[in-house]
């Protein structure tokens, strides 16, 4: 599949992933330090932002997705980062491409099982008759009933957008996600450990990456740093960008000491 990215910057190439019900737009205040030291992709994962939808929704083929783009785009091997969802597939197509990838970020989650804990928004999102939606602030009051937090709502609802007609759509492909949310949560197994330098690097508030994770961590990616961003939780680079791009640089430029 063709993803839809956006690229700036000058340097090695760093591809970035976001998380379930986000976009690229996502990490567009990261990237304006990260694109001084690199050339970024800020990519929209398939059934998000402007990239197609599609049945299969899966981290093989969000995996083969990416491949894609880097044979696209010339790219022998770069330096890849996902967060949550998008974590997962680089897990994904390290294990499966090792050879394109020179080191890999994993923000805020870790290869285990996840239960489902996604209903309430799904439920939400579900609610808002979009043929008859008049207006965003409409949509945020039928999303106030199911979601009590501003933030959340906000971030939600970026993913509402216009067709041709000025109708309202969901850039997202809410039929599909809301039918194969499990395929978010499950586990990534490999019998082929990937041995280049990866970092794990969670939020402190957050139990996503949890000291029993750690075991599974380093069998997966024995060349792997488990670290906490203080006073961040799972939208680590929302909530503390600063720390996040230092760290990231600090990684990538071999200046990073746990």
């Amino acid at each position: 599949m063709k993803l839809n990215f956006k690229k700036s910057g000058q340097g090695e190439p760093l591809i970035i992933l976001h998380g379930l019900f986000g976009s690229a737009d996502n990490w567009f205040s990261i990237a304006k330090e990260l694109e001084k030291d690199f050339t970024l992709y800020l990519v929209d994962q398939r059934n998000h932002g402007d990239s197609p939808h599609s049945d299969d929704w899966n981290y093989q083929v969000m995996a083969e997705d990416l491949k894609e783009l880097m044979d696209d785009e010339g790219l022998d091997s770069a330096y890849i980062m996902g967060h949550s969802m998008g974590g997962k597939t680089v897990m994904t197509f390290a294990m499966n491409y090792p050879a394109k990838v020179k080191k890999m970020i994993v923000a805020d989650i870790a290869p285990r099982f996840y239960p489902l804990h996604h209903q309430r928004i799904l439920e939400g999102l579900n609610a808002i008759p979009m043929g008859q939606l008049k207006s965003r602030k409409e949509a945020d009051d039928i999303l106030a009933e199911y979601i009590k937090i501003p933030g959340i709502r906000q971030f939600l609802l970026k993913s509402l957008g216009r067709d041709e007609n000025g109708k309202f759509i969901w850039k997202i492909n809410l039929p599909v996600i809301t039918e194969k949310i499990g395929n978010v949560g499950e586990e990534l197994k490999s019998a082929t450990p990937f041995e280049k330098p990866t970092l794990f690097m969670g939020g402190a508030n957050s139990d996503y990456i949890t000291e029993k994770d750690k075991e599974e961590i380093e069998r997966l990616f024995p060349n792997s740093h488990v670290i906490y961003i203080k006073d961040a939780g799972h939208w680590l680079h929302a909530e503390q960008p600063a720390a996040v791009i230092e760290t990231v640089k600090a990684f990538l430029k071999d200046k990073f000491s746990p």
